[in-house]
């Protein structure tokens, strides 16, 4: 029998990082897995949660509910037959809507294959301030299908931002638990907390996403024979999506890059890029820009943009390629 825990949480809360503490702080003698899911198609979460020691199976490009939620039921079929781990954890997209996954994860067909634990959502506080998250219908309902809140980024805080958290807290009829953190260092007894909140939520509404290419929802975005590098596009529910993948023989300025990414007139960048020192993660939301050098050598490069509306991706792309070093194309 697999437990599995949806872990989910708008854009930016820092979901990701959650995973990759408690991958890292997982019982020795459990296997665990991860099924993934991003907005675009490039898969960065893929290349972040590659050394973790967890199986991984990514499902790029949109939200794992949509399309009847088969991209999902592939998915997570996939792992319970061929990797039967001891738990799965499962992070959907920031933009997607989690009474699908939910209503799926409880069907009758897999009662006998899994056990639902606590959802986890995880918060940044700060974006209780922000009308454009606070009215997403995706983010109010991460919250209210959730049995734990995970405020992440404590460190970030200003006190109008507890003040927020604290009212939040105070409105919220079922009084679930709020654990505070930041770098989403939480403790992994949490995913043994019972599945509480059955609350019955309105179905999201549908999906629309439109890709620069056909894809198959089941493997994130790859090079075809010969090419050194490939831009992928995806919008969806007014947000819209570009990602680059580089070969790994591209390796970029490290300082350029940097400011490439601190500079960009987007809200969102997330990337894993070789340079001339190794290999660098690099996450920015807003104006919170988190750098980490990787021990790891990636078998490619990989990063993506995501931003409210249309961005000038032929600018960006433009700037970007002048910052490889090494290249032939």
């Amino acid at each position: 029998m697999t437990r599995v825990n949806l872990i989910t949480g708008f854009l930016g809360s820092g979901k990701t990082t959650t995973l990759l503490h408690l991958l890292a702080n997982k019982p020795e003698n459990e296997q665990w897995a991860v099924l993934v899911n991003e907005f675009g198609e490039v898969g960065i979460d893929g290349a972040l949660l590659a050394d973790s020691g967890a199986i991984l199976k990514e499902i790029p490009g949109g939200c794992m509910c949509c399309v009847n939620g088969l991209p999902m039921q592939v998915g997570l079929n996939m792992l319970l037959r061929q990797a039967k781990p001891d738990r799965l954890l499962i992070e959907p997209t920031g933009l997607g809507h989690p009474k699908q996954i939910l209503d799926m994860l409880s069907a009758e067909v897999y009662r006998p294959w899994l056990t639902l634990d606590a959802s986890l959502c995880v918060l940044d506080p700060r974006q209780l301030a922000d009308p454009r998250v606070v009215e997403n219908e995706n983010f109010r309902d991460q919250l209210a299908a959730a049995d734990i809140i995970v405020a992440n980024k404590e460190d970030r805080w200003q006190q109008a931002d507890k003040d927020a958290l604290a009212q939040w807290q105070a409105a919220d009829e079922h009084q679930r638990p709020v654990v505070t953190t930041h770098f989403g260092k939480i403790d992994h007894a949490l995913l043994a907390e019972p599945r509480i909140n059955l609350r019955q939520l309105p179905a999201g509404q549908h999906h629309a996403h439109s890709r620069s290419q056909p894809q198959s929802g089941l493997a994130a975005l790859a090079l075809t024979s010969g090419a050194r590098w490939r831009r992928s596009l995806n919008a969806g529910q007014g947000y819209h999506a570009c990602g680059w993948i580089f070969d790994a023989d591209t390796v970029f300025d490290t300082i350029g890059l940097l400011e490439w990414v601190r500079l960009a007139p987007v809200s969102r960048v997330k990337g894993v890029m070789r340079i001339a020192e190794g290999l660098v993660s690099v996450n920015r939301q807003g104006d919170d820009f988190h750098i980490e050098t990787r021990a790891s050598s990636p078998p490619d490069s990989r990063i993506e943009m995501i931003h409210e509306g249309e961005a000038d991706w032929n600018e960006l792309q433009s700037a970007l390629l002048k910052l490889r070093l090494t290249f032939t194309g």
